[in-house]
């Protein structure tokens, strides 16, 4: 616990008009004083008994050449500091409208210097953070505007406010210890520097600001801007919760002076009322002999209850103006800093447990309390056991016996189910472990001496029991002929195996050699996968492995029966081993051969894809190429058509060029007869020189308009089909496949002229 004053500092506004007479001296130990000289008014006669000299002692004094970061390093950063500790804190300015106070709590908005205890203060404490990485720290932000007497949440932020009234109003609540919740009061998280300051703006945003005659931009509220900051050590079961209140309250108006009227003098009514409550409350605090504090008079006051007199560290900043003008009300700001300097405050370390932690080792207090009960008054429990609950008491009764130490002990707790329930666990394995035991010893031993110990029964029941010694002897004598049946079924299959084992080893060679062999002419070669000849001998050497096993397992079972059971299923059978090997071997190479067959029709289905593609390519191309030369052919008849009527005269034929005559060129050999004269014109000397592509199926007979018709015989035709073909006399497309793909279609049409003849 600190005790101490609350600490007073004095900051003289700069002025350009008329300034009083004072002085500053900060030289002294005991701190600064700040005097003022008013002159005598003559006026008043030369018996005038008012005082000429003020003087005033502050911690220190500001003169008006002092700049804002000299401010923050001499009233704000102790005060940080001592947050950063876990104690609370109070800076709050009191003066006269137009002294400067907003300017010291916030700063101006015009120069980066002019930043103001709030943010400079957000600042520092963020850098504090990054420094000390040992620590987390976890900081929330409240804006509280008073104005009017009523509350207002500045940093809501579900409401974009245009007016005032229109963000929600904060109320006061008191517990039954008097600690003060403020209602619909947010709390904003702020895990960076932006973030606090952004806040900052937006509350300010929010403030009602008004012009009066004293100030162009007065502030007509009182403003708490509260830092929430909790701090905690990794690993640590305590936590140290502070606070830090910066307040901006409003100035005192004198009506006389400023001449208000309207809503400011409304505003200035209530401004100067809770100023008079707060000043009743420091003049309540400063009275040794005063028990009541009148914190509740005004919202104001209840909510800078822990500041003032409580625990919280708390500074003053008194602003003052020293023109003439304003001479009294700097007076009077001075003498209400020193009734508050004599106020005394109690700060304390706020350290508290962690609520989580204090909640866990509250339920395990609560929890052994009420074992500790039941035991001592025998309360029974009715509920069943849970699931959960046996498996766990299972789980511990197995332990406990595993246990080789023998003073280790069960722990269950006052619990009388818990308890019955193991006692019953641990006699059910008891009497397990006894039957064991008893089946250990061979059945027809264990019955007679049965009989032997019940002797002394009634001979009904001797009877009894030698009937079921007779049967047991008869099955036993049964299931030795079926073991012998078992075991030359396990013979004959094992033979059957090998020869099964060799035939396959034939099958693969046999696929092999017919894989071999070619299916198609063009040299492409197909195999048979041995997969399908070796599908049907692994199904059957499967079959024949399954049914040897379930043999060998029947004759397992028909020992198990004739002998000790336990010892019969310890035994590893080497032949049920090896036949659940083979089995597994088979199964394995199944699965190879299903995968390399799907792998396979996927291939061909891929292949097959890009054959269908291929085709229509192929389709299209053709036709392309096809319709191109029909119409070359056209346009070649057409040109020889005309220039048959043109060029030459009746009865006489002119040779023309291979490109004009077209399809119907005559070859080596023709004669030409003249349907109207009679004579015939031979043209076995005539040769041409180059026939284009489209002479590959030329006409034997043509009549054209005039009546003539042109005859080729058959070695004229074979001499005409066997002309070499120029790539040049064959339109191409450009494209290298598409291309080959033509001259290799001419000249198969021609190898096809060729073996079959001239039409008939």
């Amino acid at each position: 616990m600190v005790k101490q004053t609350i600490q007073i500092f004095g900051r003289i506004k700069p002025s350009k008009k008329t300034k009083a007479v004072y002085s500053v001296d900060n030289e002294e130990k005991t701190g600064a004083f700040l005097e003022f000289v008013v002159p005598r008014d003559l006026a008043d006669g030369f018996v005038n008994n008012k005082r000429e000299c003020y003087k005033f002692r502050f911690q220190k004094v500001f003169d008006h050449t002092v700049k804002q970061d000299e401010i923050f390093e001499n009233i704000a950063k102790p005060v940080a500091d001592s947050v950063l500790a876990g104690y609370n804190g109070t800076i709050f300015a009191y003066g006269q409208t137009g002294s400067g106070k907003t300017f010291t709590i916030t700063g101006g908005a015009e120069r980066y210097s002019d930043r103001g205890i709030i943010p400079r203060t957000l600042s520092y404490l963020f850098e504090r953070f990054s420094q000390d990485s040992s620590t987390v720290y976890s900081t929330h932000i409240s804006y509280l505007e008073i104005y009017n007497e009523m509350g207002y949440d500045l940093l809501d932020s579900r409401h974009e406010a245009s007016r005032l009234e229109d963000l929600p109003k904060v109320m006061i609540m008191e517990d039954p210890d008097q600690n003060i919740h403020l209602k619909n009061l947010s709390l904003q998280q702020s895990a960076n520097e932006e973030e606090a300051l952004n806040l900052l703006f937006l509350g300010d945003t929010n403030r009602m600001i008004a012009e009066t005659p004293m100030n162009q931009a007065s502030t007509r509220s009182h403003c708490v801007f509260t830092v929430h900051l909790c701090r905690r050590e990794p690993g640590s079961a305590t936590l140290r919760r502070s606070k830090l209140h910066l307040v901006d309250l409003a100035g005192s108006d004198r009506v006389s002076k400023t001449g208000l009227n309207g809503q400011l003098l409304t505003e200035a009514k209530y401004i100067n009322l809770s100023l008079h409550y707060l000043e009743q409350v420091i003049i309540a605090l400063s009275e040794k002999n005063r028990s009541h504090i009148p914190y509740r008079n005004s919202m104001l006051t209840s909510v800078l209850r822990d500041s003032l007199g409580g625990n919280c560290m708390t500074t003053m900043i008194a602003t003052l103006a020293v023109d003439k003008r304003n001479l009294d009300e700097s007076i009077s700001t001075c003498r209400f800093a020193q009734r508050v300097a004599l106020i005394k405050n109690e700060a304390t370390l706020n350290e508290e447990l962690d609520p989580a932690l204090l909640i866990a080792r509250l339920k395990r207090d609560i929890q052994s309390l009420k074992e500790e009960l039941a035991m001592v008054t025998g309360e029974q429990r009715d509920d069943q056991l849970t699931v959960e609950e046996i498996q766990k008491l299972e789980e511990l009764v197995k332990a406990f016996l595993g246990d080789p130490d023998p003073d280790v002990t069960l722990s269950l707790g006052p619990d009388m189910r818990k308890i019955q329930y193991c006692f019953s666990l641990l006699k059910v394995m008891i009497m397990a472990k006894n039957r064991h035991s008893d089946r250990q010893k061979p059945p027809a031993t264990s019955v007679r001496e049965e009989v032997v110990q019940d002797s002394h029964h009634s001979a009904a029941e001797v009877t009894k029991l030698k009937e079921m010694l007779k049967q047991r002897d008869n099955e036993i004598s049964i299931l030795v002929k079926m073991l012998k049946k078992e075991k030359k079924r396990a013979q004959d299959a094992a033979a059957q195996l090998a020869n099964v084992t060799s035939g396959q080893s034939l099958a693969s060679q046999s696929a092999l050699s017919f894989s071999t062999m070619p299916l198609l002419r063009d040299g492409s070669t197909e195999t048979i996968s041995e997969d399908h000849g070796g599908r049907a001998i692994q199904y059957m050497k499967k079959d024949e492995l399954k049914k040897q096993l379930e043999m060998q397992r029947r004759q397992r079972a028909a020992h198990g029966v004739m002998w000790n059971h336990t010892e019969v299923e310890e035994r590893v059978d080497p032949v049920e081993e090896n036949l659940c090997k083979h089995i597994e071997q088979e199964k394995q190479a199944y699965k190879s051969t299903i995968g390399r067959l799907k792998a396979l029709r996927t291939e061909i289905e891929h292949l097959q894809l890009l054959l269908e593609r291929a085709k229509v390519k192929l389709q299209k191309d053709f036709h392309k190429w096809w319709s191109q030369e029909a119409s070359s052919v056209q346009e070649s008849e057409s040109e020889a058509r005309a220039r048959s009527r043109t060029g030459s005269p009746s009865g006489t034929l002119q040779p023309s060029s291979p490109g004009t005559l077209g399809s119907r060129a005559p070859g080596p050999g023709s004669t030409v007869r003249d349907s109207s004269a009679g004579p015939i014109m031979d043209l076995r000397s005539f040769t041409p020189k180059s026939v284009p592509p489209s002479t590959a199926v030329p006409a034997w007979q043509d009549k054209s308009q005039d009546g003539r018709v042109t005859d080729f015989a058959p070695s004229e035709w074979r001499a005409l089909s066997t002309t070499k073909l120029s790539s040049s006399s064959i339109s191409l497309t450009g494209d290298q496949q598409a291309d080959a793909d033509i001259l290799a279609f001419v000249r198969a049409r021609q190898n096809l002229l060729n073996r079959t003849g001239p039409p008939q």
